[in-house]
């Protein structure tokens, strides 16, 4: 039995994944990611302990620890060099997580992960899959024949901080106008705020209302109820993803595109419009094309993810 852990920045997730990658159990508890490092690790720890007390086991019964986390990673070492949504910078992740727990730990990319656990369990045998996460940031990562691709340094696969409106919105890496900082669903909330604000009329404000709070649903919903500034910011929003993923099927030409995160829930009303635009504006029109399609595991697929980084 392996556990793989999923550190975002909203919720820590984790779970016990066996030898097939079928997740055993799992749990999550919030990040707080504005207190110190360590305190994080510590949740970290504590919540490996009990999704494998959830499986009748104690940590000395598990083979190896997985760990997902944004930003660039060492991988040989488990060294954090730098993340931006969890503020880490030459931080020895994997060496503070085995004080805790003494076991043989793995950290990569949390995008990577998550490509490697989408692509273990839907990528159909896809000689080059890659997977864009559409959370609190935008994550990407590239599984080819079957491994995960890094780059020479272990950087590559960062699609989220490309350029996608030169000196446009500030993104939390301190550049402007990366594509995360018009595609990922804390964008998305800000741009049906700033939408809301503009039209008090809306039926986002009702919509909001009855969730508690605003979120990346919120003006998908009273969009598919006709509200025409809702259906603005949704067909703004969509645009900014097919820009991006025109830039990354351009560039890589993938077999395969799965969009995960939230947003992805949504389905057809999003992908069938992104589908349509990379159709017509992608390069590529002579020879086959890159297959878009939804992640199927979700939450899921990061945990899953580590614990294979760490098989």
């Amino acid at each position: 039995m392996y556990i793989g852990i999923d550190l975002g920045g909203t919720n820590i997730a984790a779970g016990v994944v066996d030898a097939d990658g079928r997740l055993i159990s799992s749990g999550a508890v919030p990040t707080r990611s504005e207190r110190p490092t360590i305190e994080i690790v510590r949740d970290m720890a504590e919540l490996a302990r009990e999704v494998a007390a959830d499986c009748g086991m104690e940590l000395a019964d598990i083979k190896a620890v997985g760990i997902g986390c944004p930003g660039t990673i060492n991988f040989e070492t488990g060294e954090v060099i730098y993340s931006n949504n969890i503020k880490m910078e030459h931080f020895p992740l994997a060496e503070e997580f085995r004080k805790l727990a003494d076991l043989t730990v793995k950290v990569d990319n949390d995008a990577n992960c998550a490509a490697m656990g989408e692509y273990l369990v839907n990528g159909g045998g896809a000689k080059s899959f890659m997977l864009i996460t559409l959370g609190t940031g935008v994550g990407s990562g590239l599984v080819v024949n079957g491994s995960v691709y890094r780059g020479f340094n272990g950087a590559a696969s960062e699609a989220g901080h490309i350029t996608l409106v030169s000196g446009g919105e500030l993104c939390t890496c301190g550049k402007k106008g990366c594509w995360e900082a018009y595609a990922s669903a804390t964008a998305l909330v800000k741009q049906t705020e700033k939408a809301m604000e503009e039209h008090p009329e809306s039926l986002m404000h009702k919509v909001a209302e009855e969730f508690g709070k605003i979120n990346g649903q919120t003006a998908f919903l009273a969009a598919k109820s006709g509200d025409e500034a809702a259906q603005a910011v949704v067909d703004a929003y969509i645009r900014y993803v097919a820009d991006g993923i025109v830039s990354v099927e351009n560039m890589l030409q993938p077999e395969v595109i799965a969009i995960g995160g939230g947003i992805s829930r949504e389905g057809e009303g999003l992908l069938g419009p992104v589908r349509d635009y990379v159709e017509k504006n992608g390069f590529n029109k002579f020879m086959e094309k890159t297959r878009i399609t939804a992640a199927g595991l979700f939450n899921d697929a990061g945990i899953i993810g580590a614990a294979a980084i760490a098989m």
